[in-house]
């Protein structure tokens, strides 16, 4: 079975598979990758994201995909869409978002990823908009949210629900992409 959904150049945007687990487990466990995030997390806790993630696949027909590049094969991390979560200003809109393994950071691998994933939701739902949002340091992430198109929207920052208020962490920024505000949209 071919479990490709989106290809671009040099990456496949999958489903993921049983051997993408131990790969992903490194990458979650690693502090930097992790660093905007309360912590690293465990071989199980990472099992158990993949399985929501499938979940969330199964159900919706997107979500976070396996991300793997053409030349050899190799899990890169993720890129896809997602609900928002509840109790956020997002919750009734779909996210983007993205984890790659330090060793393919600042290799466009990312952009390459959500552009796809962009034109794909464009093309196959019917939503006004996308959102992508992250804490206020994470300033990489906000730069490729701003690469992509997406506009900075205070009024919509909010505490991660799943982060203790009193972290440094919690507070988030979100940015949104109008249908039609890419000239491919």
């Amino acid at each position: 079975m071919v479990d490709a959904v989106m290809e671009t150049e040099r990456l496949v945007l999958r489903k993921w598979r049983a051997e993408d687990r131990e790969p992903f487990a490194r990458m979650n466990a690693d502090a930097e990758v992790m660093r905007y995030f309360p912590r690293p997390v465990s071989r199980a806790e990472s099992d158990a994201f993949v399985d929501r993630i499938d979940a969330h696949l199964g159900m919706h027909g997107f979500g976070l995909f396996a991300l793997e590049r053409k030349e050899d094969g190799a899990f890169l991390g993720f890129t896809g869409l997602h609900h928002g979560p509840a109790g956020t200003p997002v919750e009734d809109d779909i996210e983007i978002g993205w984890r790659l393994a330090r060793a393919y950071w600042r290799q466009g691998y990312a952009h390459e990823a959500a552009s796809a994933c962009i034109d794909w939701f464009w093309r196959e739902t019917a939503h006004p908009r996308l959102v992508s949002f992250t804490t206020v340091s994470n300033t990489p992430s906000q730069n490729l949210m701003r690469k992509l198109g997406f506009e900075h929207r205070p009024e919509m920052a909010f505490d991660h629900p799943a982060i203790a208020r009193d972290h440094p962490l919690s507070p988030h920024r979100v940015f949104v992409l109008e249908r039609g505000s890419r000239s491919d949209g």
